[in-house]
């Protein structure tokens, strides 16, 4: 697929996916990142801090949108530049089929 990223807007949707998140895919994570944050992992510690709950690692959901648009692109070279405005938590539930949409948009 050829892209031509100059007929791209500002804020233009180019897909959309549902990753599953798990509250193992969050200790595989950060096993290989070293983030043990516990509002990662602990349920009682992310509320008390303010959380509903565990939430994902922001870089763990940045990374998950950018293969979005590796693929959206057809070439991962393509993306020179990808920044990240992290506007909400990602929640993840306790339980299977956590899912969560990822919907990147041009900025």
């Amino acid at each position: 697929m050829s892209v031509n990223f100059a007929e791209l807007e500002k804020g233009q949707e180019i897909g959309s996916r549902t990753v599953e998140i798990s509250r193992a895919s969050l200790v595989r994570y950060a096993g290989a990142s070293g983030d043990f944050n516990p509002i990662h992992w602990n349920e009682r510690f992310a509320q008390s801090v303010g959380l509903s709950g565990v939430i994902a690692h922001g870089m763990l959901t940045m990374g998950t949108a950018v293969q979005l648009v590796s693929d959206w692109a057809g070439d991962p070279g393509a993306i020179v530049d990808y920044q990240t405005r992290f506007t909400k938590p990602v929640p993840v539930a306790d339980a299977p089929g956590g899912d969560n949409p990822d919907t990147p948009r041009m900025r």
